[in-house]
């Protein structure tokens, strides 16, 4: 009998963490995120779900002879703005995973 209680209050608890997971991550979700390239020439933003929600283009960043610095400053900017999501989603839901091998 005191196994079975022990079993029924691990899932318990593991119930209560994953309601209280879910509700981290639809959290960040609602987040918004803004990743820049130098100077600011390029800024992406989105959400905490990786989805692009914004691109605003500087237009002095714009140069028909230079179409590659264009292409540079996006993925700046889309890499920073991703890498801003990785880092709040680790902070924020690491301690989830932590030790699971994840």
């Amino acid at each position: 009998m005191m196994r079975g209680m022990n079993m029924q209050q691990m899932m318990k608890q593991a119930k209560a963490m994953q309601k209280k997971m879910m509700a981290e991550h639809e959290e960040l979700a609602k987040q918004e995120f803004v990743g820049k390239a130098p100077d600011d020439m390029v800024t992406a933003k989105f959400n905490g779900d990786k989805t692009l929600l914004d691109l605003k283009i500087n237009p002095a960043a714009v140069d028909p002879d230079d179409v590659d610095m264009l292409q540079d400053l996006l993925v700046a900017a889309i890499n920073d703005g991703l890498k801003q999501v990785d880092e709040a989603t680790q902070q924020k839901l690491g301690k989830y995973t932590r030790g699971m091998g994840m």
